[in-house]
């Protein structure tokens, strides 16, 4: 497989896409609330294992906690575009995949590859495994519709991570993880380093904008913070978060269930493996 792009388009291509990713994360924490640093997710249990913490070291952990999962998505939409500039010009591609779940769609040595992109290795629970394993079917039945009788493999790559050569084949689908995956895309075993370098420099050159709002956001909810959980001496009092943090006993489950009754009944995907889909080959 001959590689079309050069070092320097792949350089230039990642770090266009790496102001869109930090643009985001300055825009959430200019949206955040407070509920979400001084409300049911501070799991005060944790927090207060270990050495003595402050207000301000308590918004700081919250204010980590809510990036992290934010920035997951975030890192996840940039490298699932990367991926897909990277395939196209290394495979032809075939256009953005028309199948719901499906990141890429691609042919290489007479096999069509259907693949749904994820993060890292242990992206989902069982629930979201299963809708992936749905996801695969029915893209398979649709190629199948149209009198495609040749062979489909699908993939779950992900974005980073390990994962051993035994552990890939899921038979229905493969999985491969972090420079296996990249490799596979692209058919550059080298491609993962270059992916990784352009987008810490890009993100490096915002981090002080990025620092000073992370400031700001901790400074504008300290206030609060104290005047909720800490006694006179500015002491966090976890017996007041305890209280805030499960909520009365039984007002969770009647919470839940109000939000179930707005939602209305809804039946689990199905858990049956799914049919039709082509074994790796060995």
């Amino acid at each position: 497989m001959v590689i079309r792009y050069s070092r320097a388009e792949v350089r230039r291509y990642v770090k266009s896409r790496v102001p869109d990713f930090q643009e985001a994360r300055i825009a959430r924490l200019k949206a955040l609330k407070g509920s979400e640093l001084l409300g049911e997710n501070m799991r005060p249990y944790l927090l207060n294992i270990g050495p003595f913490i402050t207000p301000r070291q308590r918004l700081e952990a919250g204010l980590g906690a809510v990036l992290s999962i934010h920035d997951e998505s975030l890192v996840e939409d940039v490298l699932k575009d990367i991926a897909a500039f990277l395939c196209q010009d290394a495979y032809g591609g075939l256009g953005k995949p028309t199948s719901k779940g499906i990141d890429l769609e691609f042919e290489k040595a007479g096999v069509r590859y259907l693949v749904a992109i994820k993060s890292g290795p242990n992206w989902g629970n069982s629930s979201q495994i299963r809708r992936m394993r749905d996801n695969f079917r029915q893209a398979v039945r649709i190629y199948r519709q149209g009198a495609n009788s040749g062979q489909i493999i699908c993939v779950n790559g992900c974005c980073y991570g390990k994962l051993s050569s035994a552990s890939e084949d899921k038979g229905d689908y493969l999985k491969l993880c972090g420079q296996r995956f990249w490799e596979f895309i692209t058919g550059d075993s080298e491609i993962y380093k270059r992916i990784i370098e352009p987008i810490g420099e890009k993100s490096r050159e915002r981090s002080d904008e990025f620092l000073c709002q992370c400031e700001k956001v901790v400074d504008s909810f300290i206030d609060e913070f104290r005047s909720q959980f800490c006694d006179p001496a500015n002491n966090i009092d976890w017996g007041k978060m305890v209280e805030v943090t499960p909520g009365k006993p039984g007002e969770t489950n009647e919470r839940a269930s109000r939000g179930k009754a707005r939602r209305g009944a809804r039946l689990p995907p199905s858990a049956q493996s799914p049919g039709g889909v082509a074994q790796a080959p060995e």
